[in-house]
């Protein structure tokens, strides 16, 4: 089964054709990144204009890179939910448009399933029942993946997201946007263990809480600052950066002990950080446990994560049509269409 899958959740308008939920034949992704660093992070406004002056061309691109025509296509898939609501209805209202022309089924696709889904593009014998964790820029969670469309939240950010933290302490440390990879670089010359950064509680020992951990790295730079000493800035990213790869580790493998699950997997944009990597490695090599880890091209926003989700959403049934909404916010668990 060849699906087209459109994502513009936030600043990456893209476009894939994927087989059979596992096969990526073609994948196209406009990313706005350059323009929204001038702003230090994504504007709403401008990300919805780009999207609609890149979606076309995206998606006309994917068809002709899978060498196919849209009579080759057997249905579409498309992200409604969650993100930038302006971006997310660019996306939607074309493929409901495409699918609807064309006499295709729609396939509305949950953005954080897609990136879970990221992992089934890269490791052909995953199959659920896992546990994965999902860091990125808006969301932190623990995920108990039942089925390919059954999942079950363990545990999930009760402030701020892992890579919200990111984007926000590297704003302060004087990094540009955005700043997972810069941290990340300045990090392999730091010292770990020189700045002292908290780790907050949470009622459930599986939920996340960043908004204390980014305050802390804002108030000890003003508070250097003021002192007038100087700040070493490449170990306070590698502080951060282990500190981050700490809490998340530490609660998602103990969660997976909890569950009784030995196969685990990572995904969403901070799955591309290393030292997240590297730590989610040490612990489950520890613990026995068999990890999963997407390529780096596949951390980020990209259509072919949606592709391959949209293709276990059409085997248990679920399609859409031409009413089909797209929404800010939406539970993993529990989506509407």
């Amino acid at each position: 089964m060849n699906i087209l899958a459109i994502e513009s959740s936030c600043d990456e308008t893209a476009a894939a054709v994927v087989r059979d939920g596992r096969e990526i034949v073609s994948s196209v992704v406009a990313t706005q990144i350059e323009e929204h660093r001038l702003y230090g992070g994504v504007v709403p406004e401008i990300a919805s204009r780009r999207h609609c002056e890149s979606i076309y061309a995206v998606v006309d691109e994917a068809i002709a890179k899978a060498e196919m025509t849209l009579g080759d296509i057997d249905a579409i898939g498309v992200t409604y939910a969650p993100g930038l609501v302006g971006a997310l209805l660019v996306g939607v209202n074309f493929a409901k448009g495409l699918a609807f022309a064309a006499n295709k089924p729609l396939i509305p696709v949950h953005h954080i399933r897609g990136h879970i889904a990221a992992n089934y593009l890269a490791h052909k014998d995953l199959e659920p029942p896992y546990m994965c964790l999902v860091a990125s820029g808006g969301n932190s969670l623990i995920v108990k993946v039942n089925g390919y469309t059954d999942f079950e939240i363990i545990g999930q950010t009760v402030d701020d997201a892992a890579g919200e933290a990111f984007d926000k302490s590297a704003r302060a440390m004087g990094f540009p946007y955005p700043g997972g990879a810069f941290i990340e670089k300045a990090a392999k010359t730091g010292d770990a263990a020189k700045y002292k950064l908290p780790k907050p509680h949470t009622a459930n020992p599986f939920d996340f809480s960043f908004s204390g951990l980014k305050t802390a790295v804002i108030n000890l730079i003003h508070n250097t600052e003021q002192r007038g000493e100087t700040l070493d800035i490449n170990s306070l990213a590698a502080c951060f950066q282990k500190t981050v790869s700490e809490i998340l580790t530490d609660k998602f493998v103990g969660a997976a002990r909890e569950n009784d699950c030995k196969k685990i997997a990572l995904a969403g944009g901070v799955a591309a950080n290393g030292g997240l990597r590297a730590a989610l490695q040490t612990a489950a090599d520890k613990n026995g446990m068999t990890l999963f880890i997407p390529p780096i091209s596949l951390c980020g926003d990209n259509a072919a994560m949606i592709g391959s989700q949209a293709f276990y959403e059409y085997q248990s049934g679920k399609t859409a049509k031409t009413d089909l909404n797209a929404y800010a916010t939406m539970r993993l668990d529990k989506v509407i269409w």
